[in-house]
């Protein structure tokens, strides 16, 4: 599959490195096409990256008929506008995470998709790597118990980042990595959500720094949230049970999961290794291998309803801050 990449930043390198890994291990992809506004900021990331051709826009690169799949990796801001663009060229899509920067624009894309039975995939990564399936078996084989609660948190120091501190870049932690942690609580208890608290410290730009998020859900479990582009943090999450608790070292990208008995802190009763990787990123790849050929237009692991799903709860969490982007 010939793969063209919309946006050469330094996220455009990560799915480089991926790429080539996986052609590496034998899989039938290639890194054909990367697109920028800046022609000579293509050809420079073409030439470092190995990738076959660059394109100074990227309307030039959605008309090449080799192009088989677009990788979005550009601000949030952009990224309706550009699925859009690929879609009505009849490229399919991985866009990276968030989707888009509200609800309405991720209906309006979606829609298009259907209509024009062009594959749409968000590029969430943590929802198609082996550690989702790896959680969601301990707790449903009952190591834990019956799950109560779960904490989630995921903070950079990534505050002066233009893409971050700008609300005409759509910036803000909540699309960042706020996403994730709401992810990692979907993946985890699902969507049935009785109601969602928060608390939040602004930047002066008029984005949000620092959240802490409470999700009460219809059952009566718990998700205690929180993301900021202020300072690091462990990015751990725990999820805790009636019989015990299941830690997971990163959120963003684990390595490990570990089951500890309710009465036992220092020592877990399970320590489990997730699959060595190339980047992390080829699930989501994979994914695209597997779907487009068969002719489906979104991926089981991401489907578009849970898209919307997300990107509703981020709108709703916004309204609670009084927060908005300076477009529609």
């Amino acid at each position: 599959m010939k793969i063209g990449i919309l946006g050469a930043g330094n996220i455009s390198r990560s799915m480089c490195a991926t790429i080539r890994g996986m052609k590496e291990a034998g899989r039938l992809v290639e890194l054909y096409a990367v697109a920028s506004r800046n022609v000579d900021k293509a050809v420079r990331f073409a030439r470092e990256q190995g990738v076959g051709r660059a394109y100074g826009s990227y309307e030039e690169m959605l008309t090449d008929p080799a192009v088989e799949l677009v990788y979005i990796a550009t601000p949030h801001s952009h990224h309706a506008e550009q699925m859009k663009q690929c879609i009505l060229a009849g490229k399919p899509v991985l866009c990276e995470k968030s989707f888009t920067a509200t609800a309405a624009q991720a209906e309006e894309v979606l829609q298009l998709a259907r209509e024009r039975g062009v594959y749409v995939a968000e590029a969430i990564w943590t929802r198609y790597m082996p550690a989702r399936r790896m959680i969601n078996g301990l707790i449903a084989s009952g190591a834990i118990g019956e799950p109560l609660l779960l904490t989630a948190n995921l903070c950079y120091t990534i505050e002066h980042i233009d893409r971050i501190r700008l609300p005409e870049l759509a910036g803000g932690a909540l699309l960042d990595v706020g996403v994730y942690v709401l992810n990692f609580a979907s993946m985890v208890f699902g969507d049935d959500i009785a109601s969602m608290e928060s608390h939040v410290e602004m930047l002066p730009t008029g984005v949000d720094r620092t959240e802490n998020i409470t999700l009460r859900y219809a059952d009566g479990r718990t998700a205690m949230l929180m993301a900021s582009a202020a300072f690091n943090s462990d990015r751990r999450c725990v999820v805790y049970g009636t019989k015990g608790y299941l830690t997971v070292d990163n959120v963003n990208n684990p390595a490990f999961i570990e089951v500890f008995d309710k009465d036992e802190r220092i020592h877990p009763v399970q320590h489990i290794d997730v699959p060595v990787q190339i980047t992390g990123y080829e699930y989501e790849v994979e994914a695209c291998l597997r779907d487009i050929p068969l002719g489906r237009i979104e991926p089981e692991e991401m489907p578009h309803s849970e898209v919307l799903t997300i990107m509703r709860q981020m709108d709703a969490l916004r309204a609670q801050w009084g927060m908005k982007y300076p477009f529609k």
